[in-house]
């Protein structure tokens, strides 16, 4: 339990730029949940009690993917707006659940298709998929598209809700398009940097490698 406690912690920390301070978190593994912690919406599941055919948990575990839906109640009692995110606990396939009301996935809008950015006292908006990556520097977001820097006044933590699939965070200051990404190497001292096709070098945090590996596949 301990060690649940701490993974839990650890990817609390790393999605708290995004989910709602009373989100509910889960850990399932194998065939049954080890790990829940109530957030302001609480739909009493229990450590110990079996993972149920078609919720959230098992298709998460079985298919080893992000799995985002709305659980009618009959699963658990109880409906409610669930994301599953794949992990691993001591080599095992697992699954970290984050739990909301039913209607919050009514609150969240389709992805962005173009972002406004501003260049001195003139606005632009610019295609999605032609933004390269988004910078947070100086309190103040910043994004670029063909070499040219545009500034937003959305936060990281507001664009990250609402990018498409294809923008990765890779360190509490960086957003990247997967698209614009040339190659990934290591610097001088063993960590990893994302290098671009304009060859601007991004490093990794180290809460965001295991992401990073898992989404492009190393």
């Amino acid at each position: 339990m301990g060690f649940a406690n701490g993974i839990a912690e650890q990817y609390k920390n790393l999605l708290a730029d995004w989910i709602p301070q009373e989100a509910t978190l889960a850990i399932a593994v194998g065939d049954s949940y080890i790990y829940y912690v109530a957030g302001a919406y609480d739909v009493h599941l229990n450590c110990g009690k079996g993972i149920k055919e078609g919720s959230i948990a098992d298709q998460v575990i079985r298919e080893r993917r992000k799995i985002e839906a709305v659980v009618e109640e009959e699963l658990l009692g109880i409906p409610y707006y669930g994301i599953g995110y794949p992990i691993e606990l001591h080599g095992e396939p697992a699954a970290l659940i984050v739990i909301l009301p039913p209607d919050h996935k009514l609150a969240i809008k389709e992805p962005y298709r173009f972002i406004t950015g501003k260049q001195q006292d003139e606005w632009s908006p610019i295609p999605i998929e032609k933004v390269s990556h988004f910078e947070s520097l100086n309190k103040k977001s910043w994004f670029y598209a063909k070499s040219e820097q545009y500034k937003t006044n959305l936060t990281l933590k507001e664009l990250h809700r609402r990018l498409p699939d294809c923008f990765l965070r890779i360190h509490r200051s960086y957003i990247v398009n997967i698209h614009s990404i040339r190659k990934i190497t290591r610097d001088f001292s063993s960590n990893l940097l994302i290098v671009l096709q304009d060859n601007t070098e991004l490093p990794v945090s180290s809460s965001y490698i295991n992401d990073v590996k898992r989404a492009l596949e190393f």
